[in-house]
């Protein structure tokens, strides 16, 4: 597994590195020492894996987890208390407090070997829509999550910020409904008017609505009107 260390103190990161030459499953293919300088690398060079500091001058690993179209795997590390349990509230892999103890690193990769192996989607280097199988950081306030794209149903414009609609969770992000649509895969996800992106795949009933529009009701019970624009081609895609 390709991992990417990203830290601030260049001690902390030559102890991790040193650590996982134990473990030849984990290929550490660069490191970054801020927020910005991870930006880049993980475009680069595409991990597969994160080990991430909290707690960074400027951006904050969460910070940083917030600007990326699609989230890798990642394990925070932290020297701070107050940061675990939320940590390991968020989803992530795992947590690990610092100074790492070699035995606690040996529980996270061991559970990172023997977990369930992933869906593996066809990406290409010129494919970069999001579908299903992604997964993206969300935050909103205090709260965090890691969510794949199959699990939200609904991504809702209000202002200059998206709500985004699954379990039971309706988070907000700072983000225009345009610049998400044009990242997701449109063979999973229907723009059905200025205000509403669906994921199509949650879809249980679809009636005829006013004006020669659609009223389609998602599984859970929420209920999204299709634009008469947008009626033709979601008919078309829905094969009505």
């Amino acid at each position: 597994m390709r991992a990417l260390i990203i830290d601030d103190e260049r001690l902390a990161r030559k102890e991790l590195t040193n650590l996982l030459q134990e473990y030849p499953e984990i290929e550490i293919i660069g490191e970054a020492v801020n927020a910005e300088d991870a930006e880049e690398k993980i475009k680069t060079l595409q991990p597969e894996l994160l080990f991430l500091d909290i707690q960074m001058p400027g951006k904050t690993g969460f910070e940083l987890l917030e600007t990326l179209d699609t989230v890798p795997d990642v394990v925070f590390t932290t020297a701070y208390d107050e940061y675990a349990l939320q940590a390991f509230d968020f989803n992530a892999l795992d947590y690990l407090l610092k100074p790492i103890e070699p035995d606690r690193l040996k529980e996270t990769i061991t559970k990172l070997i023997n977990r369930p192996k992933k869906e593996e989607a066809v990406v290409t280097q010129t494919d970069q829509k999001l579908g299903p199988q992604d997964r993206v950081f969300v935050k909103d306030g205090d709260k965090c999550w890691f969510v794949k794209l199959e699990n939200i149903r609904l991504f809702e414009s209000d202002g200059n910020y998206i709500k985004i609609y699954f379990d039971n969770f309706k988070p907000m992000i700072h983000k225009s409904l345009n610049a998400l649509d044009e990242k997701l895969d449109d063979r999973s996800f229907f723009r059905a008017s200025r205000k509403h992106i669906i994921n199509l795949t949650w879809v249980e009933s679809i009636e005829s609505w006013f004006n020669g529009g659609l009223m389609v009701v998602l599984r859970g019970g929420d209920k999204v009107e299709v634009s008469r624009r947008q009626a033709a081609r979601f008919k078309e895609m829905m094969s009505l």
